[in-house]
């Protein structure tokens, strides 16, 4: 395999760097999966991961949304997040810790990762 990371398909930068399980150029702030969508154009084309809350509607990244259920919160004084708290600018993941899949900032609590199954977008 390669040490050459890929341009950024959005600017042509050649200074790309890794960053978890994504790639990100410094120049212009674009984030891609290696080997995703934006770099093959052809039949082999990967499908792509669809994240739906907890009625079904499709969730991208910097969307709002609200808590649909109680959480108990564990560790670090716990605590529980009520329903109906407002999620401000959500980031989607695919490397979180077991099923999560949202990375987000929550009032009161600090950055912390929440299933797509306990949310709810607001339209």
């Amino acid at each position: 395999m390669s040490d050459q990371l890929p341009p950024c398909p959005s600017c042509a930068s050649d200074f790309t760097y890794e960053s978890g399980a994504l790639l990100v150029c410094p120049m212009c702030g674009h984030e891609w999966a290696p080997g995703g969508v934006e770099e093959t154009d052809g039949p082999d084309v990967p499908a792509v991961r669809v994240v739906k809350d907890a009625v079904g509607n499709p969730l991208e990244d910097g969307d709002d949304v609200t808590i649909a259920k109680d959480l108990k919160v564990k560790g670090a004084g716990g605590g529980v997040v009520k329903v109906g708290t407002k999620v401000r600018g959500i980031r989607l993941i695919s490397d979180g810790v077991g099923d999560h899949d949202i990375d987000a900032k929550v009032p009161g609590f600090g950055q912390m990762q929440l299933k797509s199954s306990v949310v709810k977008k607001v339209l």
